[in-house]
Order: C-alpha cells, then sequence, then structure tokens
C-alpha cells in the first residue's frame, strides 16, 4: 500500500502580506520557515520512506521542499520541478491585497474568485515572459479557473505520480494551495460546487494511503 503526502508551501511573504499571488515569485517568511521544519518533524515520525518528490517551479514550494527533504534525512530522493505544480494564476488580480478587491468586486464575487471551481479572475492583457517557461514552450495563463488549473495538472497526475503509486512508491509533492484543492477535489470526489469549502493550511502534511488499485483508503492531516 502506497503513501502520497500533500503539503501547501510554508507561509510567504504574499501570504503574510494577503495578497493574491499565482505564479509570481515569492521567499517563505521566518515563519514559513519554522512550518516547514515543523512539517518535517511530524513526517519523520511516520517513518516514511518517499521514492520519488514533486514540486512546482516557484520558490516557495522548492524552498520548503528542500527543508524536509533536509529535515527527514532523504535529501536523497530524486525531486521533479514542473509547472503543472504551479499555483493557479490569478490574472490580473496578482499582487493585489485581498481586501482591496473584496471591497472592488464585493464579497460574493471576490469568494467567487477565491473559491469556485469554474470562476475566472480578472485576466492580464498580455502574457508575461519567463526564461523557465519559455524553454518548455509553455505560455504563461493570463489567468485561470481552479477548473483551468486542474486540467493542467492531471496529465502529470495520470503520467508522473499514480504509475508510481500503482508500483507501490511513496510520493511526496510539495505545492500550492489552489493546485493543492483541485487535486484533492479529485482524489476525494469532491463536487464542484462544495469545492469552495476545503482549506489547505501552510505547511500541514496531508496523508493520503491507497490500495493496490490506487482507491483512497486512509487520509488524515498532521
Amino acid at each position: 500500500m502506497a503513501y502520497l503526502v500533500i503539503m501547501r508551501h510554508g507561509e510567504s511573504v504574499a501570504n503574510q502580506q494577503n495578497v493574491f499571488t499565482g505564479w509570481s515569485d515569492v521567499e517563505l517568511t521566518e515563519k514559513g520557515i519554522q512550518q516547514a521544519h515543523i512539517a518535517a518533524q511530524a513526517l519523520q515520525k511516520l517513518n516514511i520512506n518517499f521514492q520519488h518528490a514533486h514540486t512546482s517551479y516557484l520558490k516557495r514550494a522548492i524552498e520548503t521542499l528542500n527543508i524536509v527533504l533536509d529535515d527527514i534525512n532523504q535529501d536523497y530522493v530524486n525531486a521533479t520541478k514542473t509547472w503543472r505544480l504551479n499555483e493557479r494564476h490569478y490574472g490580473a488580480l496578482r499582487g493585489r491585497i485581498k481586501s482591496d478587491v473584496k471591497e472592488e468586486y464585493g464579497v460574493e464575487q471576490f469568494n467567487l474568485f477565491r473559491r469556485s471551481y469554474n470562476t475566472v479572475p480578472p485576466l492580464l492583457k498580455q502574457h508575461d515572459v519567463d526564461r523557465r517557461y519559455q524553454r518548455l514552450g509553455v505560455q504563461i495563463p493570463l489567468g485561470e479557473s481552479l477548473k483551468m488549473a486542474s486540467d493542467r495538472l492531471m496529465p502529470y497526475w495520470e503520467d508522473q505520480i499514480a504509475p508510481k503509486l500503482l508500483d507501490n512508491q511513496n510520493q511526496l509533492i510539495v505545492a500550492h494551495g489552489s493546485i493543492l484543492r483541485a487535486l484533492i477535489k479529485y482524489l476525494d470526489n469532491i463536487d464542484d460546487s462544495d469545492i469552495n469549502h476545503v482549506e489547505v493550511p501552510n505547511g500541514k502534511p496531508i496523508i493520503y494511503q491507497f490500495d493496490q488499485k490506487l482507491h483512497v483508503i486512509n487520509k488524515k492531516t498532521i
């Protein structure tokens, strides 16, 4: 029976400032670094040996993963970085303080921007250019709904994570709140209208255990 551990990165500067972040690169705060260490301590007690780790192209997730692997003495584990695990792109909301957005659009629309499955945020007027993605031939989105983020995530799940779990290889994913909500929606078979109630806290490992057919047989947060 394989284990999948998924975890949102530790608190970032943008989290601290209550700003929409998306694909923007921001540092961990001191609290975020400490959260990563505490998460590692909790994982160490479970004594799970990982065969592979996965993270995004964004430094807050990469730094969190590095801390965790170092603290659990599994630095040797191969880690794949992929844009498919990047946070949902918040379009023109990126960099804006959430309370300002709420005041401009109203509480109902603000909550749809943040939590609904199908709502697309206001789009950027042009695509950003970033060499990280240029070399892959990936065009940075103008903005994404959670469904759009899920659509780019699922090929990676199907090709790179699920087969390893089926081969009884324990997997670790350190990524971002919304992209992990998309994965949780799939794993837990959550309805589109109910995903708005799902919250993924910073630095709290969520452990899934699967049977040989990749059915979830246990889930817990530590």
